[in-house]
């Protein structure tokens, strides 16, 4: 360890973003530009080393994190790098895009101000990156079996790299015109800039992974003669069914479902358009959904130039501090502020979300186009409309974050493969992330030897977990081709988060 007082001498303090003022004008990362040294090395001491390390339990990747603590806070970059990618193919991503688990199961947290281990994490993904610690690592020889990976985002890489550097002959199939799924169009460049996924996709190449853009598979490229083509299929499409808010006025102009909107609006940043299709630029926006993709809206909206911008949320505003309802180590449900809010709250003075609301219904102008959201608040637990409180926002724009229920219904991957479903409305799996077939359902004998990773199987998740399943798919692709393995698998496919 290193100063075995250090978390008792120095207090915890993040890096601190850039100006509010100055990053709502740009799509740069909020970080973008920050000095993370020395101020890391500093923050990296106060880490204590403990004898058991619940920020194990806490990240679902098993970060060593004590251990690249120590070489941060001694500034051996490379030492910290080989312990960082010894558990994470894609740091740069988690060290921007995680909301930190492993913090709030710190055992600092028990009783004071946790280390700042996101900020340790994304300091030495950028040194390795800036230093040259993250050469391509091709497989000495070859084993002659192919592998196919249907999807690009952080399960799909993650289980490609490590079948890639394995000996498997990987070949990753992307629907999209561009790779990198959700962090590629769902996540804005002002959390992630995509130069980081770029940079990626580079190293993979080096090392031979193929990629093929334009793939659908499952519709144009059918399904079951990839299955044929290769010795394995690793499914990685993510969770794409969007849910849906069925109120008076839903078919009116004007709302959007909040992915196609994000997307939108990445694709400026790439190129693609001069300006967004959809745009909150001088409108009224109202967002529904509390969560993380409410929370990109609302930083999208706000950089586009809304009137106003509004985040309803139906859950109740939670306290400032941990219950006992969700003790260390759990991740607490506590009262946060993402950048977003912060931009919001500096712009208006006020937090932007609306907590315990529902929407009633949607109002519209003689053109058929939405200008009001009706909204009522609601019981904290039955979450029944209050008699009284409806009223009545106005509304230019309404984009639905409401989250996902699972992988697209409609796929064909799940008929072509005769996939199940678990109780849970995601593709169905053994605990070895085989996927099960339906009963009965043509084509289900072609699942032998296809696979599930990521949220296709889990549900919407963290990216951590994302990365986490695509390891641990990888190894039991590479035992099923194989008989063997020796890559590591850190979670079983029906592991959770810790909660209370």
């Amino acid at each position: 360890m290193t100063d075995p007082y250090g978390f008792l001498r120095t207090p915890r303090r993040p890096v601190p973003p850039r100006p509010v003022e100055e990053r709502l004008n740009d799509w740069h990362e909020v970080y973008a530009g920050q000095a993370l040294l020395p101020l890391v090395s500093e923050q990296a001491g106060r880490c204590m080393d403990c004898g058991i390390p619940f920020c194990h339990n806490g990240c679902p990747l098993g970060n060593l994190i004590p251990e690249w603590n120590a070489y941060a806070s001694r500034g051996d970059w490379r030492a910290a790098a080989e312990r960082l990618h010894a558990t994470n193919n894609f740091p740069e991503f988690t060290g921007r895009l995680c909301p930190a688990p492993c913090e709030e199961a710190c055992v600092l947290a028990l009783n004071a101000d946790p280390v700042t281990i996101k900020n340790v994490e994304q300091a030495i993904a950028d040194e390795i990156w800036e230093r040259g610690y993250a050469p391509p690592h091709p497989p000495h020889r070859l084993s002659g079996k192919t592998v196919a990976v249907i999807g690009s985002g952080p399960a799909g890489l993650a289980a490609a790299q490590q079948l890639t550097r394995t000996g498997h002959t990987v070949v990753v199939y992307e629907r999209a015109d561009r790779l990198g799924g959700l962090l590629r169009y769902g996540i804005p460049s002002f959390k992630m800039e995509k130069h980081h996924i770029d940079r990626r996709i580079e190293q993979m190449l080096a090392e031979g992974t193929k990629f093929r853009t334009g793939a659908d598979v499952g519709g144009e490229l059918d399904a079951r003669e990839l299955r044929r083509r290769h010795d394995a299929v690793i499914i990685a499409v993510g969770a794409g069914e969007r849910r849906e808010l069925p109120v008076p006025g839903r078919e009116l102009t004007g709302i959007h479902q909040a992915m196609d909107y994000l997307t939108f609006a990445n694709r400026v940043v790439e190129g693609d358009y001069a300006t967004p299709p959809v745009t909150a630029e001088g409108r009224h926006v109202v967002i529904v959904g509390g969560g993380d993709t409410g929370s990109d809206c609302l930083g999208t909206a706000l950089r586009q130039g809304a009137s106003s911008v509004v985040q309803l949320d139906i859950n109740p505003e939670p306290g400032r501090e941990r219950t006992e309802a969700h003790p260390w180590p759990t991740y607490p449900k506590v009262y946060r502020i993402s950048h977003a809010h912060e931009e919001a709250r500096g712009r208006e003075g006020t937090d932007p979300r609306l907590f315990s609301s529902a929407t009633l219904a949607f109002e519209g102008d003689p053109a058929g186009r939405v200008c009001a959201l009706h909204l009522t608040e609601v019981e904290p637990q039955a979450r029944r409309p209050l008699p009284g409180s409806e009223r009545v926002l106005p509304a230019e724009l309404v984009l639905l974050a409401l989250g996902f229920s699972g992988p697209e219904r409609d796929s064909g991957l799940r008929t072509q493969y005769g996939l199940a479903l678990d109780d849970r409305g995601n593709f169905a799996r053994d605990g070895a992330f085989a996927a099960e077939g339906a009963e009965g359902a043509e084509g289900a004998e072609g699942a032998d030897g296809v696979f599930v990773a990521g949220d296709a199987g889990r549900g919407q998740s963290l990216v951590v977990w994302a990365i986490a399943e695509g390891r641990a798919a990888a190894a039991a692709t590479d035992r099923y081709l194989t008989g063997t393995t020796t890559l590591p698998a850190p979670v079983t496919a029906h592991d959770r988060p810790l909660v209370a």
